[in-house]
């Protein structure tokens, strides 16, 4: 036996004072029963203790190593210890468990012992009388023993997966945190309740004056920020998108009328579950920073389209009137004041869209003016 990995396995159970489970309990219940005895305990025996997890008519909780019996196991995982009078037995006659209180007088003990062989304790009885017990009656005991061990594996198992699934949660919980604006799941009940069954932290941001544990419970009261003319079109949608489990995508104003609004979009995909339960798995975002950079652009994109008109019009009607007249000095220098204050019209003109563009982009978007700016500064 290698002692270093049989503690490893102890630990690996992740059993040791732990509260009782009603499974060992009545493991440890129907041992005392089938042997008459008024003592039944499922031990773990540890480095310096052996510690009681099922624990019937015994008045401690632990032991030192040196006083268990059931240490005495550890070599023989395929075999039931039985002790039928201690005071008869050189190993144990001295025990201050025989010497003492609870004054043991019979001893049997099956091996909890897993696939590699290691022992981790047993499932035994004492009686406070020495007896003995049948060979079926032993085997009973080692049956119990091996339904006690396969509960611990699978309890290992089980709580190992609840930690994987707990250390996947708590990541995906920090990313959706950290993700901008909103991730949701939203489920509508075939009874018309509608519901987010996840939120993430964002909605903090988006909707500050929304309480993220009462929409777990009515998400209708999102309906009430939406801007009142674009109410009954985001209800509509919703209720399309359910109906024909097609993606939901829309744009909506959040405001109240004659106050400045905000724009945002919702995106989610729909799946209808078995009981009729309609799931959305989408965002929330909001996208007044793009919408007011778009209508910037275009506001651009209208005034070099009919503002610049005048001052190229103009430029366009000197450089003609120079190609088709004879002009003398005076003349000349006249055009070329023309063409002067045209062309500084238009620089001007161009340098205060580029100024304009950057503002934009510095207000919506946290980047630094002269990284936006086309042209050089005017001089």
């Amino acid at each position: 036996m290698n002692e270093e990995e049989r503690l490893l396995e102890v630990r690996q159970l992740d059993i040791l004072d732990t509260p009782p489970e009603k499974y060992l309990d009545e493991l440890a219940e129907i041992a005392s029963a089938i042997c008459d005895t008024p003592v039944s305990l499922l031990s773990i025996v540890d480095k310096e203790r052996q510690w009681f997890k099922a624990n019937k008519g015994f008045n401690q909780t632990e032991t030192p190593r040196t006083d268990s019996f059931c240490a005495h196991t550890l070599h023989h995982p395929n075999e039931v210890l039985v002790i039928e009078d201690p005071l008869n037995d050189v190993r144990f006659k001295d025990n201050p468990l025989v010497l003492k209180d609870p004054k043991i007088r019979f001893y049997a003990g099956a091996p909890l012992h897993t696939a590699n062989g290691n022992v981790m304790g047993t499932l035994c009885i004492i009686d406070n009388k020495s007896k003995t017990i049948t060979e079926t009656q032993k085997k009973m005991l080692q049956l119990l023993a091996g339904q006690a061990m396969d509960y611990l594996e699978a309890r290992k198992v089980m709580r190992r997966q609840d930690a994987t699934i707990e250390h996947s949660s708590t990541r995906i919980k920090k990313l959706t945190d950290l993700s901008p604006g909103v991730i949701y799941q939203l489920e509508l009940t075939p009874e018309d309740r509608l519901y987010f069954s996840f939120i993430s932290k964002g909605i903090s941001e988006v909707h500050p004056n929304l309480d993220p544990e009462e929409l777990k419970v009515d998400a209708k009261i999102c309906f009430g920020v939406v801007h009142p003319q674009d109410r009954e079109m985001v209800q509509r949608s919703l209720q399309e998108s359910a109906e024909k489990l097609k993606i939901w995508d829309i744009e909506y104003r959040i405001g109240t009328a004659g106050k400045e609004v905000s724009w945002h979009r919702a995106h989610a995909k729909p799946e209808k579950k078995p009981d009729g339960t309609v799931v959305w798995y989408g965002t929330f975002q909001d996208v007044t920073p793009q919408k007011k950079y778009i209508e910037t652009l275009e506001q651009i994109i209208f005034d070099i389209s009919h503002v610049l008109r005048r001052p190229v019009a103009n430029m366009l009607g000197l450089t003609s009137a120079l190609e088709s007249e004879e002009l003398n000095e005076e003349q000349i220098k006249l055009y070329t004041r023309h063409l002067k204050s045209v062309s500084e019209e238009m620089d001007t003109f161009v340098h205060k869209l580029s100024d304009d563009y950057s503002e934009i982009r510095l207000k919506f978007f946290s980047e630094k003016p002269e990284d936006n700016r086309p042209y050089p500064e005017k001089n």
